[in-house]
């Protein structure tokens, strides 16, 4: 056996081996340094460069020998760059001996800035001195570019979000006019009387489709009416619009409410056939003075009773059981009713929305029984203070009332009352 081979099996390894590994093991990590993703440099206390990799040289467009030796580590840097660097980075860095992915530029021979992220460190001696500073310089062009664009799609957000919410107030105020132009600006003066009306939106962004009105026959006769049909939206309001011309129309030419339902669920009926039927709920009436009292008579179809608070202090249901949805049958039903104000008596009138709310925990229906009771422990009251109390109760509903609601109010002051008057 040849002594090169004793020397193998003896353990010695093969001849040259751990030279050549250590040579290559030297040679990549020079070249990993060198050539590494990234940019590093090393710089004495004073920040002057004495060691820099060709990665980052690169990037700068510099060669080493104009670098080391001849130019510190803040001569890389931008004038901002130089400037943080001299009263934040530097300062900060010999404090707590690490800094890391701060955001500087430095400068390019080409022109350009190079956005980047600064690691640096401060390595010690064993005495804890000082020696040196290793800097790791990262390429932040990319992230840079995300962080502008990202930047540009916020700012595009926030511009929908600001052109969306014009948008909605745009819309907001042309469904607030739609809505006003199907309710009376005002009431009229009814001599000797009192009238108040209210219109509860829901949702300023949807049409309703509550209604009321009041209007003069004659010199002493006054029509009045207030419903609710189906649906929301631009359906709806073109329905609310034709059920009032329909509604105001008869009267004008027939004082009989009955008579007035009958005609406009002839006219619903005969708009809406098909798979698109639409019908609504009402209640039309006559006032008639007499002395000191006023005459009603008035007449339901489908809609909730009307409420009357006496002067004396009790409310009396007028019931109208029986009366049916108006443009849902062609023979319909519809019941009238008749009764006496005398001063100190107001007629209430009111939509579904009312009663309709869902209250406490439970959210349970409000209901016609929570209605009578709380207009109870009103009366007596006069129109407007009937409906200045509905319209509070109604805000206190919240998020809980989910329909609109219309209100109308009709009474003769009683002898003690001074005034009289009307409320849009």
């Amino acid at each position: 056996m040849s002594p090169g081979a004793g020397d193998a099996d003896s353990g010695g390894g093969i001849p040259g081996t751990d030279a050549t590994f250590s040579a290559l093991l030297e040679d990549s990590a020079e070249d990993l340094y060198e050539s590494a993703p990234c940019g590093y440099l090393s710089t004495l206390m004073d920040g002057t460069i004495a060691k820099i990799n060709a990665t980052l040289l690169g990037w700068l467009g510099l060669s080493r020998h104009e670098v080391v030796g001849r130019m510190r580590f803040a001569d890389l840097l931008t004038v901002g760059g130089k400037l943080y660097h001299e009263t934040h980075f530097a300062p900060l860095l010999r404090m707590q001996g690490n800094l890391g992915g701060i955001a500087l530029e430095m400068k390019t021979r080409a022109g350009p800035r190079l956005p980047v992220l600064v690691t640096s460190t401060v390595k010690k001696s064993d005495d804890g001195e000082p020696l040196l500073i290793r800097t790791t310089v990262f390429d932040a062009t990319d992230r840079r570019s995300y962080e502008r664009e990202l930047l540009r799609a916020r700012r595009a957000a926030d511009e929908a979000r600001r052109q969306a919410e014009a948008d909605r107030e745009r819309l907001r105020e042309a469904l607030t006019v739609l809505q006003q132009s199907l309710l009376p600006a005002t009431l009229p003066d009814i001599p000797g009387m009192e009238s108040a009306g209210h219109y509860h939106t829901a949702s300023t962004m949807q049409l309703g489709g509550d209604f009321y009105d009041l209007f003069p026959l004659d010199d002493d006769r006054f029509a009045f009416f207030l419903g609710d049909v189906c649906g929301k939206g631009p359906q709806a309001a073109a329905l609310t619009s034709l059920t009032r011309y329909t509604l105001h129309t008869a009267a004008l030419h027939d004082p009989d409410p009955v008579a007035n339902l009958r005609m406009l669920n002839t006219v619903l009926l005969d708009r809406y056939t098909g798979d698109d039927p639409r019908y609504c709920t009402a209640v039309v009436g006559v006032l008639e003075r007499a002395g000191d009292a006023t005459h009603v008579h008035l007449a339901s179809g489908g809609h909730p009773p009307a409420l009357v608070l006496r002067g004396d202090g009790k409310v009396d249901h007028l019931s109208t059981r029986g009366g049916m949805l108006i443009g849902a049958l062609p023979a319909a039903q519809f019941v009238s009713v008749r009764t006496t104000l005398h001063p100190g008596d107001t007629l209430l009138l009111y939509t579904d929305g009312l009663t309709e709310a869902r209250v406490g925990d439970d959210r349970e229906l409000y209901g016609d029984e929570a209605l009578e009771s709380f207009v109870t422990d009103l009366a007596p009251a006069r129109p407007h203070r009937a409906i200045d109390a509905l319209t509070a109760l109604l805000h206190g509903f919240g998020d809980g009332l989910g329909d609109d609601t219309a209100l109308l109010a009709l009474g003769l002051p009683a002898p003690t009352d001074t005034g009289s008057g009307t409320s849009p």
